[in-house]
Order: structure tokens, then C-alpha cells, then sequence
């Protein structure tokens, strides 16, 4: 009886001791896994700022053609790679990234008419920077979604960039943005979370504004 006792307890130490084990290294893996869902998040920093444009320089009615945020990391962690589609100021497509070899971030429209899955977008690092794509701590980098392209739109005011996508973006008049339209970005990195930033739009458009 006392050897079939003391084998009984032994086994039963066994076994809560291993399920312990398993259990704290399962907590360990899910904490650490959420950790680099943090680490490697974007946040973003200031205001968002639409400009105003026209669908067509015929057309009377005002939208806007881009919309610029700036984004940092959620926290010091992860460097996210930002590698553009296109060049600067929506110039033209980089050829080192067309391919797609080098492009990370999906960045996807969505409003009551459309959704963009890849909508057009630049990169331009502010402040101190290392000169890659790679935003990493204390680096900003302001973000350019164009949903406008050159045949379909043509800027107001001097404080706009006549410089558009060579295509993509809305193609359409019965899609554009208008008054009091409620639209989201979302930026998806290759890992961490998604940004998603949701704005509406003012009754009146100014040439430049703050959606904040």
C-alpha cells in the first residue's frame, strides 16, 4: 500500500508539475508573440491633412486628391519597412520595388462607393533619418495616399503638389470624394498591427485641410 501510494503521488507530482511547465512556456510564447505585435506597430503623430482637388479640370466639383498623416513606431522595437510602390511625389514606379521583391505595405482605401485594396502611396522621411525605408526609433515618416491620378484630376491652389500617380487611385467621377463622406485608410505591415485611421469630411472644402 505505501509503494503503490508513494507511486501514485509521484506520477500525480509529475504530471502537475509538467502541465505547469507547458502551461508557463505557452504564456511565455503568447506574451512574447505579443510583444512583437506591438513592436513592430505603426502610430501615428499629428493631424491628417486632405488637399483639395478636382476630378478633371472641366469639372466643377471639388474632391480631394491626396491625403498626408505622419506615422511612428508604436513603440522602440522593430524597424517597419516602408518601401513605397512609387517614387517620391508619386513620380513614377520605382523599379527596384515593382517587381514586388521589396514591397511591404499594403495601404487599402475604403469609403461608402469603393474599397482600393492598393491604393497608391509615397514615403518621405522627416527629421533625423538613416536614408533607408526602414522606419525604425525616433524616425517619422510622412505618409502620402494619392487617390487621384494625372489623367483624371488637376490640383487647386498653389499649396498643392501638381505631381500625381501616373495611375490608379479612384477612375472614376461617380467614386470621387465629396462633402461630409466618411472614408478609412489602413495601412497593413508585413506583421504587427494594422493602422487604421477614419476620418470625415468637412461640409466645405478648404484648399488645405486638417481632418483632426
Amino acid at each position: 500500500i505505501l509503494i503503490a501510494f508513494v507511486v501514485v503521488a509521484s506520477v500525480f507530482a509529475f504530471t502537475v508539475l509538467s502541465t505547469g511547465i507547458f502551461s508557463s512556456e505557452r504564456s511565455k510564447e503568447t506574451v512574447f508573440a505579443g510583444l512583437d505585435e506591438i513592436r513592430s506597430s505603426l502610430e501615428p503623430r499629428g493631424s491628417v491633412i486632405a488637399y483639395k482637388g478636382r476630378y478633371s479640370t472641366t469639372s466643377a466639383s471639388d474632391t480631394i486628391y491626396k491625403v498626408t498623416f505622419v506615422v511612428s513606431n508604436a513603440v522602440q522595437g522593430e524597424a517597419i519597412n516602408l518601401t513605397p510602390p512609387y517614387t517620391a511625389n508619386g513620380a513614377s514606379i520605382d523599379p527596384d520595388v515593382s517587381s514586388g521583391a521589396q514591397y511591404k505595405m499594403i495601404v487599402s482605401f475604403t469609403d461608402q462607393n469603393q474599397f482600393l485594396n492598393d491604393v497608391p502611396w509615397t514615403v518621405t522621411f522627416l527629421g533625423n533619418n538613416d536614408s533607408d525605408n526602414l522606419l525604425e526609433d525616433n524616425e517619422k515618416a510622412e505618409i502620402t495616399i494619392w487617390l487621384l491620378n494625372r489623367d483624371t484630376a488637376v490640383a487647386i491652389g498653389s499649396a498643392n503638389s501638381a505631381t500625381y500617380m501616373s495611375s490608379g487611385g479612384m477612375t472614376s467621377s461617380n467614386t470621387v470624394l465629396t462633402t461630409n463622406d466618411e472614408f478609412t485608410i489602413q495601412m497593413q505591415p508585413p506583421s504587427g498591427a494594422v493602422l487604421n485611421i477614419q476620418r470625415t469630411l468637412p461640409s466645405a472644402f478648404d484648399t488645405v485641410m486638417d481632418l483632426n
